[in-house]
């Protein structure tokens, strides 16, 4: 599933593809796919684009009179830029174009649990927004202490939950509690302060790495251009159960937590 490092890219890859253009056309094939009003112009025909945001996994395209369209890839969602002439890859859900120079954008998802959501102010997307934690690039030991220490949840459920921290699934999560060495079935209430706070380095600096090699790409995750993402090369644990760990060499475990296949080292996260 996209996480924040998959979102970010595929924001900064859209952006110079949007960013002060006018959509001349937008078309909804799929009504299921959209929350909110459905009409082309809820869909941002006619808008000069003023700027792409992001909060966690959540994608905001904003215009410049206040219309917003919130992008969730889901698990297998996709923004594209083709030319508009070009066909059409099955499951596209909407079109939208642009002219000179002539460009498609388009949203697609197999599997249909991405969506996009239409808002007719800003202001409403902050209050979309205010629902969810701090960002996970930005997450500070505070922020994360202030609201889990006194959780009696694991710490991999909580990373998980988007009011703790916004943009943080499965694969980072696991990765930044591997950084910090800390066991994905903690007790949050029984983590010191000082580990909380290294956990959320870990967290920031897992991201930002990942934010810098575009992602991880497993199966479905592409940018707007079409390219794949290469930090599944760099994953540390995940999806490596049985393999060595890169720091001791014991073969890493699996396990489940928060419904979640979890892959952990027993000697460097002792729990």
């Amino acid at each position: 599933m996209p996480e924040l490092p998959e979102v970010e890219t595929v924001r900064r890859s859209l952006a110079p593809h949007l960013v002060g253009r006018t959509i001349a056309t937008a078309t909804l094939n799929r009504n299921d796919m959209v929350a909110g009003e459905r009409s082309p112009h809820a869909l941002l025909q006619g808008a000069k684009i003023q700027r792409l945001d992001r909060r966690g996994k959540q994608l905001a395209i904003i215009a410049r009179d206040g219309r917003v369209l919130i992008v969730q890839l889901g698990m297998s969602g996709q923004m594209l830029i083709t030319k508009p002439l070009d066909p059409l890859p099955t499951h596209t859900h909407a079109v939208w174009t642009t002219g000179k120079p002539a460009t498609a954008i388009l949203f697609r998802d197999p599997r249909r649990f991405g969506g996009l959501t239409t808002l007719a102010t800003v202001d409403q997307l902050s209050q979309v927004w205010a629902t969810l934690g701090p960002d996970g690039l930005n997450i500070t030991g505070d922020d994360l202490w202030k609201v889990i220490h006194t959780s009696n949840r694991p710490i991999k459920a909580a990373l998980l939950d988007q009011s703790v921290v916004a943009g943080v699934g499965n694969i980072y999560t696991d990765e930044s509690l591997f950084g910090a060495g800390i066991h994905p079935k903690a007790n949050c209430a029984r983590l010191s302060q000082a580990r909380i706070k290294r956990l959320a380095r870990s967290v920031v600096r897992v991201l930002t790495q990942a934010v810098e090699a575009r992602g991880s790409t497993l199966r479905d995750y592409r940018d707007a251009d079409g390219q794949a993402g290469s930090y599944v090369a760099m994953h540390r644990v995940y999806g490596r159960a049985s393999l060595p760990c890169t720091v001791c060499g014991l073969p890493l475990s699996r396990t489940v937590v928060a419904q979640r296949t979890t892959v952990f080292c027993r000697r460097c996260q002792k729990l």
